[in-house]
């Protein structure tokens, strides 16, 4: 698929401000689970990562069908997956596997992302693609 939006070409998922937001996201959350506080709880550990590469991934998946429709599905699923992140991340603070400046800085890339995707999504039915 090939997208133009505010003068910038997409012909490769990861040209994807969206995308490369959730790659961010997802290394910021391998951080965080390497702590040595997650070692045990691999539950909460793998379900954290899985949701994380979610958000990644669904973007990726959805920009290669050539069906509009199905791509603005999949930013959904990635939209839901990052919402999953933000909730996990608060299970790991309470749980105290990570810091208040460990979940706030995670928490705003999980935003942030989210942001990006939303809006990226709202353009893409806006305009009918």
């Amino acid at each position: 698929m090939m997208l133009e939006r505010g003068g910038m070409k997409y012909s490769r998922f990861e040209d994807m401000p969206c995308w490369q937001k959730a790659r961010e996201l997802c290394q910021e959350v391998y951080r965080l689970i390497n702590k040595q506080a997650f070692s045990k709880d691999f539950s909460l550990k793998d379900q954290l990562w899985r949701a994380a590469g979610s958000t990644m991934d669904n973007s990726a998946e959805g920009f290669d069908d050539d069906s509009p429709k199905e791509f603005i599905k999949f930013l959904g699923y990635s939209l839901r997956s990052c919402s999953e992140v933000q909730s996990q991340l608060y299970r790991a603070l309470d749980c105290g596997y990570i810091s208040k400046d460990d979940f706030d800085g995670a928490y705003e890339l999980a935003g942030k992302c989210r942001q990006q995707i939303k809006a990226f999504r709202n353009w893409l039915k806006k305009n009918k693609l």
